[in-house]
């Protein structure tokens, strides 16, 4: 059995077909083939800022509200560009890298940025 067949929310290789859905008999999940291809095409789909626009490493955003800096006194302004962003895998959410003059390297959340 291939892995497209395996169950997504356990992993299990013991997943059948049952008319059109696919059913896991370790974790009792349903799900359909044509649920499952949506689910890739949209993981696909990669990181987007607050309007929609695909993100890339290298790109500038503009930050689009004022940001606190966790754990200090600073704040990040709106309106702020940054330059030179690096897509990242934050398990928080947080998932561009890149460095703010007067601030240092920080993370954000592309839903607080706009492409530049």
């Amino acid at each position: 059995m291939d892995a497209s067949t395996n169950c997504p929310k356990c992993n299990s290789e013991h997943a059948y077909q049952d008319g059109a859905l696919w059913v896991c008999p370790e974790c009792a999940h349903e799900w359909s083939a044509d649920a499952a291809a949506a689910a890739e095409t949209a993981q696909e789909a990669g990181v987007r800022d607050a309007h929609g626009n695909q993100l890339t490493d290298g790109d500038s955003v503009i930050v689009i509200k004022d940001l606190k800096v966790k754990g200090s006194s600073s704040v990040v302004k709106g309106g702020t560009k940054v330059r030179n962003i690096r897509l990242t895998e934050g398990s928080d959410g947080h998932n561009i890298a890149c460095k703010i003059d007067g601030i240092g390297a920080i993370n954000l959340k592309s839903e607080f940025v706009k492409k530049a």
